[in-house]
């Protein structure tokens, strides 16, 4: 623990505001790849940046048709995913700005910086996490 963590013998209860831009600056760097990732998803599923024939050809394989159409379900399945992160991602700005961030929903106490920088938008201590029940 450093100084800062030890006030009067009670731990650190939140991130310092130095601490906080840091991992906004990692969160917005994460959002923007993250974006461009589901723009990339989102044109794949709906042939946006297609260039092809399948418009004019009278004829169609049905066993490209297949593949095409699983392609576009996992397509659209990655897409919901990416936007759930962003979701997330935006989330943990919104507690950074209101100093929340970094705060176990769980435990109150401070999830732990290796963590954060993992997984920049955990809500969850590692202890927490590991005491919830698994999903199946």
């Amino acid at each position: 623990m450093t100084k800062e963590e030890i006030k009067g013998g009670t731990e650190k209860r939140r991130y310092s505001d130095q601490e906080l831009e840091e991992f906004r600056v990692l969160i917005i760097d994460k959002l923007e790849k993250a974006r461009g990732d589901l723009k990339m998803l989102t044109d794949a599923y709906s042939h946006a940046n297609e260039h092809d024939t399948n418009d004019t050809s009278p004829t169609f394989k049905v066993l490209e048709e297949g593949y095409q159409v699983l392609s576009k379900e996992e397509n659209s399945r990655l897409a919901a995913r990416q936007q759930k992160f962003i979701n997330s991602l935006e989330n943990a700005l919104i507690r950074i700005e209101n100093k929340s961030y970094g705060i176990c929903r769980v435990t109150g106490k401070l999830i732990s910086r290796e963590r954060l920088l993992s997984v920049p938008h955990a809500t969850l201590s590692i202890d927490a996490k590991l005491n919830q029940p698994q999903k199946r």
